[in-house]
């Protein structure tokens, strides 16, 4: 089958490897559609990844083959997967917060070629059925799912005024939960042109560059109208800096884009204004059902999160480049070849 093997640090290569066959509590699927993540893109342009790897884990497809023990699934489901299951034991999950289980596996990934590739073997815990959702829509499932826990994050309900920082493919999907949710205040701060413009069509209130946010020169200091919540989308240490200053007093910083360079915090304005700073890491428990669930409603834009033009696994690296340069604002899905 084919294959995206990251060679290393900007470069992809379609390889060739055998159809993998699923093992005890795993099943094969053949893969329909696979998003490009922020995480690939860090993997892949900035060189955090390890050569030889496939990566890719935003995919929906069919089951073609279970394992021998498995008895809950059936050949030709469509399914989206992948999902990280806690252990439901320890103190993360028994509170109702999987992503921090003790047992996760580690960030980088669980050493199994991921879903730029026709096939994938997954376990079959991590699966969800798609129902009455097509298959292209329903990669979208694990990034809106990241999406919805980073508002779970924020505790923001309708009435509150929230800033997204970075209107890329992660804060473009924020947008549109945020406003299924019934928030209709959503600012999004943006450099990029189009990005700003795509974040307007998707739903934001408002859109700036980060050049127009007022910055209060001290740190008991508030902006004239300041926000319940940031979430900040784009992963750069400047981004989280600014959305800081931009809260209310008791407002939340939730940092949800990943990014290789470490902010400097301002501990007075923290302390001052008892502001709080949390990360949201992965989704809610059953976050994969909820997202498919909101995306079966038709409240959500998918014509603006996806981009048009699918890609084959030839076109990846020239897809994560364009999205590494902002010149790509929504979803980038991949359609492996045979």
């Amino acid at each position: 089958m084919a294959v995206a093997v990251y060679r290393g640090k900007g470069e992809i290569a379609v390889d060739r490897k055998p159809v993998p066959e699923p093992g005890p509590g795993e099943v094969l699927v053949e893969v329909s559609h696979c998003g490009v993540c922020g995480t690939d893109i860090h993997m892949v342009v900035e060189g955090w990844g390890r050569p030889g790897t496939v990566g890719g884990h935003e995919w929906s497809g069919r089951i073609v083959d279970v394992g021998p023990d498995v008895d809950t699934w059936s050949v030709g489901v469509p399914v989206v997967g992948g999902e990280q299951i806690g252990c439901g034991a320890c103190a993360m999950c028994t509170t109702g917060r999987p992503s921090l289980c003790d047992r996760r596996p580690s960030v980088t990934g669980d050493g199994r070629d991921g879903a730029f590739a026709r096939y994938v073997v997954t376990s079959a815990a991590g699966l969800v059925p798609v129902d009455g959702v097509p298959l292209r829509t329903a990669a979208l499932t694990e990034p809106l799912a990241v999406a919805m826990h980073a508002i779970t994050r924020s505790s923001m309900e309708p009435g509150a005024r929230v800033l997204v920082t970075g209107a890329g493919p992660i804060g473009l999907l924020a947008i549109a939960a945020l406003r299924a949710r019934g928030i209709d205040e959503v600012v999004v701060s943006e450099p990029a042109p189009s990005r700003r413009e795509r974040a307007s069509a998707v739903g934001a209130s408002s859109v700036v560059t980060p050049a127009e946010l007022e910055v209060p020169p001290l740190p008991m200091d508030l902006i004239d109208e300041p926000f319940d919540a940031v979430l900040e989308c784009s992963g750069r240490a400047d981004a989280m800096e600014v959305g800081l200053t931009q809260l209310r007093r008791g407002g939340r910083l939730v940092l949800v884009g990943t990014g290789m360079h470490s902010p400097r915090l301002d501990n007075n304005r923290i302390l001052l204004n008892e502001l709080v700073i949390t990360g949201a890491y992965n989704y809610d428990g059953g976050g994969f059902t909820a997202a498919l669930r909101l995306l079966g409603t038709g409240r959500l834009p998918i014509d603006l999160l996806i981009e048009p033009d699918d890609v084959p696994l030839s076109g990846l690296q020239d897809a994560m480049h364009k999205l590494a340069g902002a010149e790509l604002a929504g979803k980038v899905l991949v359609v492996p070849e045979t």
